[in-house]
């Protein structure tokens, strides 16, 4: 299915791995120009390069200034933005009682905040296209009008350097091997087996294409299941 995004422009956060490089890719193999940022320079080199890229920039979202600095470098670079793909990485696990306040602090400006921002200082460019689309990978949403679509990815038991390094803490506790525990997670798993990064970027790729045009509002859910819930 071509899903019309040849030549739509697009910034996705938190790309240099995981769950933000698999979307940049989707919506590159689809033919956007996408603009990526992240805090690993190397990674992000290599990935405009992979991707046939419209630029990066190294970026910290839990920063307000770079944020504002980044959206306009980015729609610069774009000439216009299209699609915006929101995405940061997590807080640092830890138990309640081990986590100091200076964490929760950080933790909360880069999984909320840094979203206000970039909708914030987005929603400018995104009024000027035909086809204005957010797409949260996070667990909340926000409804806009104006002919932009805002949508959330909702993920769970995808595996990445974040799930593998959650799991790590998991199998010291439990006296077994990485790649044990994981095949224990794995095989607990409605599907019994993780969920690839680029099955997300391929729902992200659909979010931001003119077929989801009447979709806005919405989170999906992509779990293999975990949640055994339907509504």
């Amino acid at each position: 299915m071509d899903l019309g995004l040849q030549g739509r422009r697009a910034l996705v956060t938190a790309a240099s791995r995981g769950l933000g490089r698999a979307c940049a890719e989707a919506l590159a193999r689809e033919g956007a120009e996408v603009f990526v940022a992240a805090r690993d320079e190397a990674a992000l080199a290599e990935l405009n390069e992979r991707i046939g890229g419209a630029g990066y920039r190294v970026a910290d979202v839990s920063v307000r200034e770079q944020v504002e600095a980044l959206v306009e470098a980015a729609a610069q670079a774009l000439e216009g933005l299209d699609i915006l793909v929101v995405n940061a990485g997590g807080a640092p696990p830890g138990l309640l009682e081990e986590v100091d306040d200076e964490t929760w602090e950080r933790a909360f400006r880069l999984t909320t905040m840094s979203a206000v921002w970039l909708w914030r200082n987005s929603l400018p460019h995104l009024r000027k296209s035909k086809q204005g689309r957010i797409v949260n990978l996070t667990s909340a949403y926000v409804k806009a009008p104006q002919g932009i679509t805002v949508n959330c990815i909702a993920p769970n038991a995808i595996l990445t350097d974040r799930t593998r390094s959650m799991a790590a803490g998991v199998a010291e506790r439990n006296g077994v091997s990485l790649e044990e525990q994981l095949e224990r997670n794995a095989k607990a798993l409605p599907m019994g087996r993780y969920g690839d990064a680029s099955e997300l970027g391929a729902v992200c790729a659909f979010l931001c294409s003119a077929q989801a045009g009447y979709l806005t509002g919405q989170t999906i859910v992509i779990d293999g299941g975990t949640g055994k819930t339907i509504f």
